[in-house]
C-alpha cells in the first residue's frame, strides 16, 4: 500500500530528504496504525512562513519544526484526504545539530510525528504523550532509526 504524497518545497535549504524518503516515512507511520490509504501534503517552508502559521494557528510567535493540519471530511462524503504537514527545514536542521542526531533520522521522526498528529494522536497530557512516543519509537525502530527520546 502506498499513500499519495504531494511534496511542496518552498524553502532554500539544501540538505533535504528525497521524495522517496518522505514517501517511506509517511507510509511507515500511516501503515502502523491503519490499513486505509490516504492523500496528504508535506510543505517544506522557510522560518518566516513557519513562524507566521505558528502564530496564526497556535498563537506562538516563533518558527516550529512541524505543524499538522488534519482535513476534516464533511459527513456523508467519502474522501481519503488526511491533511497537510508544514515542516520548517531550517528548524529541523538546527534541532538535529543541537540534539546530535543524524539529520535524516530527525527528519524521519518529525514526519512520523506529524503523520500521527494527522491521525489524531497528541501529547497534551502525559498518558497521551507516552502512547504517541512509544508508537514513534516503534515505527522508527522498523526503519532502523534509534529512539529519538
Amino acid at each position: 500500500m502506498v499513500n499519495t504524497l504531494d511534496l511542496q518545497i518552498v524553502c532554500d535549504e539544501k540538505k533535504l530528504p528525497s521524495l522517496e524518503q518522505f514517501q517511506c516515512w509517511t507510509d511507515a507511520a500511516l501503515q502502523s496504525v491503519t490499513s486505509k490509504i490516504f492523500e496528504l501534503t508535506i510543505r517544506l517552508v522557510n522560518t518566516d512562513e513557519s513562524q507566521q502559521l505558528n502564530h496564526q494557528y497556535r498563537h506562538i510567535n516563533k518558527p516550529t519544526n512541524v505543524l499538522s493540519f488534519p482535513f476534516e471530511v464533511p459527513d456523508g462524503i467519502d474522501l481519503n484526504l488526511l491533511g497537510d504537514l508544514i515542516i520548517c527545514a531550517h528548524v529541523v536542521e538546527q534541532e538535529a545539530k543541537a540534539q546530535n542526531k543524524a539529520l535524516f533520522d530527525h527528519w524521519a521522526h518529525i514526519v512520523i510525528h506529524g503523520c500521527l498528529h494527522l491521525l489524531g494522536y497528541d501529547h497534551i497530557n502525559d498518558s497521551d504523550a507516552q502512547e504517541m512516543e512509544a508508537l514513534e519509537i516503534s515505527i522508527l525502530a522498523k526503519l532502523a532509526i534509534a529512539d529519538p527520546y
